[in-house]
């Protein structure tokens, strides 16, 4: 939650919260197979096009192990559809007087409003993707490596978003409400949303979403990820999802997060589609997660965006699924375009960086050109700061992460061993 300068006490967020941040595909390479050395990742395609510890999949649709270069491309695509929204589609950016533009973005730009107004979708996008991602890194793995690669993943790029998005905030002050040393500080853990302490940026509430998540995926990882397994999880959690609104119980609706839950649910089962093929169960747990979602659309309508409409949401997101299907049964396997790769890569830094920079930007700047140009400058300037930020940040401070990380726990092994 972000507290705003214009005489609002705070940005409405959910009631308990929200990442997606989608994740890249991470490989689970078998014994006696050596992983890809062109710098793509095996999802678990066997040359002869049948999945390890999966039923054959149709040789026409798998050419082979690699990345899923597409979902790179949604990913990015979701970013700028979250980003555009933020800039130019919310309620707040549309009242008169209000302290990005100081009049309604609706006038200066009506189209562009028009369209920005949806992007608030991109989110959901995000979680199904990262439900699907999540679960295909997972595959074999064993938690210990589940939760270094989390911690390496997540924290490199939020660390230094925690730290950019103060800075801008000190060096432009007048949109946002900087928040007090000490809740910037509880930020860097990224478990503020936990000790009901406010988000440096408003985005942030997507991670405690994402975090829950992982806490609740972890289960099924130490017991070993199998098909059965998998399927229970999504059907326990889908109907704690159901029942916690009405439980009365706060513990209950934290865990079972029932504002991201189905939108995980689906990834999850796209990606049983995915490795083991498409039935009947499969598509009855996706029906019931467009079921859920849809609802979930409308009540975030009706709750936080208030700008766009019912029906135009749910028919984004249902095309959005029906392409994640088709992703899912190979259908897009032949899109191997290598910048996807690394338009992916500057997802999640774009995410972190992008929004309370970025409107305090255009409260000082939206006199000084068109307001379409304004947008495009924007864009494209924290774009190019995402890529560095996947490049000097993420990267060397991952490797030191994981090496770090990997040495404690050899320690720990070590240890037990003695004892």
């Amino acid at each position: 939650m972000v507290r705003a300068a214009d005489n609002e006490t705070v940005v409405p967020e959910r009631a308990a919260g929200r990442t997606s941040q989608p994740l890249p595909p991470l490989a689970v390479v078998p014994p006696g197979r050596r992983p890809p050395q062109d710098g793509t990742q095996w999802d678990g395609t066997q040359q002869d096009g049948t999945h390890t510890g999966g039923k054959p999949v149709p040789r026409g649709k798998r050419q082979g192990g690699g990345r899923l270069y597409v979902l790179d491309g949604v990913r990015i695509l979701a970013a700028l559809m979250v980003a555009a929204h933020h800039y130019a589609g919310t309620w707040r950016a549309d009242r008169p007087g209000n302290p990005f533009w100081d009049r309604p973005v609706s006038d200066l730009m009506p189209t562009v409003f028009r369209f920005a107004s949806y992007g608030w979708i991109g989110v959901e996008i995000f979680f199904v993707i990262s439900g699907f991602v999540i679960c295909m890194s997972c595959w074999g793995r064993t938690p210990r490596q589940f939760f270094v690669s989390r911690v390496i993943r997540l924290y490199p790029a939020y660390w230094f978003g925690v730290l950019f998005t103060t800075a801008v905030l000190v060096a432009v002050p007048g949109v946002w409400e900087r928040l007090r040393l000490r809740e910037i500080l509880l930020n860097l853990t990224m478990l503020q949303s936990g000790s009901a302490v406010p988000n440096v940026d408003g985005v942030y509430w997507t991670l405690w979403s994402e975090l829950r998540f992982y806490l609740l995926f972890l289960v099924v990882v130490a017991m070993g990820l199998t098909y059965r397994r998998v399927v229970v999880f999504c059907c326990v959690w889908g109907a704690a999802a159901m029942l916690a609104p009405i439980s009365d119980l706060r513990l209950l609706e934290l865990v079972a997060n029932p504002e991201g839950a189905w939108y995980f649910i689906a990834g999850l089962a796209l990606y049983l589609m995915h490795r083991f093929g498409q039935d009947l169960l499969l598509w009855g747990i996706l029906a019931m997660a467009w079921l859920m979602g849809q609802l979930e659309l409308g009540d975030r309508i009706d709750q936080v965006e208030h700008v766009s409409g019912w029906r135009g949401s749910v028919a984004i997101f249902t095309v959005f699924l029906l392409f994640m299907v088709a992703v899912a049964l190979g259908y897009t396997d032949r899109v191997r375009w290598k910048w996807l790769v690394t338009a992916g890569a500057m997802t999640y830094p774009l995410y972190l960086v992008h929004y309370a920079a970025g409107t305090a930007l255009i409260g000082r700047l939206h006199d000084t050109m068109d307001p379409r140009l304004l947008l495009v400058v924007l864009i494209g300037g924290f774009l190019l700061l995402s890529y560095l930020i996947h490049r000097l940040v993420e990267r060397p401070v991952s490797r030191l992460l994981k090496k770090g990380l990997d040495t404690s726990f050899a320690r720990l092994r070590a240890a037990d061993k003695r004892t």
